[in-house]
C-alpha cells in the first residue's frame, strides 16, 4: 500500500500543479513519447539482464508493493525453529537428527513452520549448516567464513532485481531526450506550417524529457529502492541463522545461542527475550510440535 500511496501522491501533486498553474492536461497526453521511452527502457532491460533476472524483478516488484518483509511472528518462527533443532543436536543421537534435516518435508518440527518450510532457500541454508554441525569436527571461525561467503553469493542474487530497476532509472532521463530530439527533429519538418502547429509539435516533444525524468525518479527510481529494502530485509533472515548457529558452535546453550540471532533483527521488529522465551520453552510453537 506505501508504494501506490506514494505514487498516487507524486502523480497528484506534478499534475495537480500543473493544471494549478494554468496547464491542459490533454498536451501531455503523447502516447508516441511514452512508446519510444517505455519502450527503449524495456528493450535495455532485456538486453542487459537475463530471463531469469526479467522474472525475478517480476517478483520483487510484487514483493515491494506488498511491502513483504519479515514481521515479528516471523523471526519468532525462525528462532523457535533454531531452538528445536539445537535442541535436538544437543540431546539426541545423530541418526535421529539426520532425519529432520534430511527430509525436513516429513519432519514434525519443520511441519510445525510451514511459512520457514515453503521458503527454499532459506529452509536449505539452515539444513545444510545443521548437516555440518551434526557430521562433527568443524571449527566456529571456518564455518562463519563459509556462511559469510554463501551470504555474499546469495545477496547479489537476491539483490539484482534491484540494481536492474535502478540502471532503468538511471537512463531514463537520457531515454526521455532521444525522445525529445526525435520530436524536435518530427517539427522542423513542419516549420511551414503555422505557429499553433509548430508549438504544438514542440512542446509535444518536451513531453519527452518530462517524462523521462519524471518516470526515472518519480517511479523506478523509488521502486527499485524499495525492492531493495524488502530484499534486505529478507536476507537478515540468513545472518540470524548465521549469528545464532555459530554461537551454538562456539558452545552456547541453545537459549543463550538465540540471543546472538536476536540482537542481529532490526529494532522495528526484534521480539523482547521474554517474547522468545514464551515462544521456545513456555507454550509457543516448538511445544506444540512437540
Amino acid at each position: 500500500m506505501g508504494v501506490l500511496l506514494g505514487l498516487v501522491v507524486t502523480i497528484a501533486c506534478v499534475l495537480g500543479g500543473y493544471v494549478a498553474a494554468g496547464g491542459h492536461l490533454d498536451v501531455l497526453w503523447q502516447p508516441y513519447e511514452l512508446v519510444i521511452i517505455l519502450g527503449a527502457a524495456l528493450g535495455t532491460f532485456l538486453i542487459g539482464n537475463s530471463m531469469k533476472v526479467v522474472k525475478d524483478t517480476g517478483k520483487g516488484v510484487m514483493e515491494a508493493l506488498k511491502n513483504s518483509v519479515p514481521k515479528q511472528a516471523e523471526y519468532l518462527a525462525l528462532l523457535s525453529l533454531l531452538h528445536s533443532l539445537m535442541r535436538e543436536m544437543r540431546s539426541k543421537p545423530r541418526s535421529e537428527v539426520e532425519e529432520h534435516v534430511d527430509n525436513p518435508e516429513a519432519s514434525a518440527i519443520f511441519s510445525a513452520y510451514p511459512t520457514i518450510l515453503k521458503d527454499k532457500p532459506i529452509l536449505n541454508f539452515i539444513c545444510d549448516y545443521c548437516r555440518l554441525i551434526i557430521i562433527g569436527n568443524v571449527k566456529g571461525h571456518e564455518v562463519e567464513s563459509l556462511m559469510d561467503e554463501e551470504i555474499q553469493t546469495v545477496s547479489r542474487d537476491t539483490l539484482k532485481p534491484a540494481k536492474a530497476l535502478q540502471d532503468i532509472a538511471d537512463g531514463l532521463p537520457a531515454l526521455g531526450i532521444v525522445a525529445a530530439v526525435l520530436g524536435i527533429v518530427h517539427a522542423m519538418g513542419a516549420l511551414d506550417q503555422s505557429p499553433e502547429v509548430l508549438g504544438h509539435l514542440i512542446g509535444a516533444a518536451l513531453v519527452g524529457t518530462f517524462a523521462g525524468i519524471f518516470f526515472s525518479y518519480g517511479v523506478f527510481g523509488p521502486i527499485a529502492h524499495k525492492v531493495k529494502v524488502v530484499r534486505e530485509k529478507k536476507l537478515r533472515r540468513y545472518v540470524i541463522v548465521k549469528q545464532t548457529l555459530i554461537a551454538y558452535i562456539n558452545g552456547a546453550m541453545p537459549q543463550v545461542a538465540l540471543e546472538y540471532g536476536r540482537k542481529t533483527i532490526s529494532a522495528y521488529e526484534r521480539p523482547t527475550i521474554d517474547q522468545v522465551e514464551s515462544e521456545t520453552i513456555g507454550g509457543g510453537s516448538s511445544a506444540q510440535a512437540a
